[in-house]
C-alpha cells in the first residue's frame, strides 16, 4: 500500500485529476504561475545559492511480510534471574527492493528491563544507554557484497541486577540512497520542460521486530 504525503508546496503547485480504477499511473500537473511564486521566495531568503530543491511527492511504503521487507529479522531471548542472553540474526533482503542498493547507518536499538548489571559479552561491540535502559548495535552498511552476503547475527549477554529480564520489541533505523521499495518512477511529459536529477531514497519508518 502507498500513502501519499503532500507538502505545502505541492498542495499549491501539484495537482492530480485522480487516475482510473485499474490504472497504475497517476498523472500530475504543476500549477507553474504557484511554483515560480514559491521559487521566487527561495530565492530571496538564499539569494547566493546556484539551484533550489522542492519537494513535490512524498509517500509512504506499508509493506507487510518477509519478502517484502530489505532487512530481515528474528530476535531469541534466553535467560534466568542471573543472566540474559540476546541473539538478533538479520539477512539484508535484495528482493524487496525495485533495484538492489546498500542499506546504510543501520541502528538495532533494544530496550532491557531489570537493569543491566555488567556486560558480558557483545559481538559486535554494542553501546549500553543507561538513562533509556537500551543496548545499541549500530552497522555502517550492508549489502549483498557484505560479509556472508549480508547475513549475520548480533549477540549480547549481560547480568541483570533484577532479573530475569522480559523479552522486549527491538526497534532498527536505516537509509538507502539509489533506489525505492514500491518500484514507483516519475516521468516528465512535454517539451517546456526537463528532468535534470532524479534522485531515489527510502527510510525505515516504523520498522519493529518481536520475539
Amino acid at each position: 500500500m502507498i500513502l501519499l504525503c503532500l507538502s505545502g508546496t505541492l498542495f499549491s503547485s501539484l495537482c492530480s485529476d485522480g487516475a482510473p480504477d485499474g490504472v497504475d499511473i497517476k498523472e500530475f500537473w504543476v500549477n507553474m504561475p504557484n511554483l515560480i511564486t514559491h521559487l521566487k521566495k527561495v530565492a530571496e531568503q538564499k539569494p547566493q545559492a546556484t539551484y533550489y530543491n522542492v519537494d513535490m511527492i512524498k509517500y509512504q511504503v506499508s509493506a507487510e511480510g518477509i519478502r517484502s521487507t530489505p532487512l530481515n529479522l528474528a530476535v531469541s531471548w534466553r535467560g534466568d534471574s542471573i543472566n540474559t542472553d540476546l541473539r538478533i540474526d538479520y539477512k539484508y533482503n535484495a528482493e524487496a527492493m525495485a533495484a538492489p542498493v546498500p542499506l546504510h547507518n543501520i541502528h538495532f536499538v533494544v530496550p532491557v528491563n531489570g537493569g543491566i548489571a555488567r556486560l558480558h559479552t557483545m559481538i559486535p561491540p554494542a553501546t549500553w544507554n543507561p538513562e533509556q535502559q537500551t543496548i545499541q548495535w549500530k552497522i555502517q552498511s550492508l549489502s549483498q557484497r557484505s560479509e556472508n552476503g549480508g547475513v549475520g547475527a548480533l549477540l549480547g549477554r549481560f547480568q541483570m541486577e533484577e532479573g530475569p529480564c522480559k523479552p522486549s520489541q527491538l526497534a532498527v533505523q536505516f537509509t538507502s540512497e539509489g533506489s525505492t521499495l514500491s518500484g514507483c518512477d516519475i516521468q516528465l511529459v512535454g517539451t517546456g520542460y526537463r528532468l535534470s536529477l532524479v534522485k531515489k531514497r527510502f527510510a525505515a519508518g516504523k520498522y519493529l521486530a518481536d520475539n
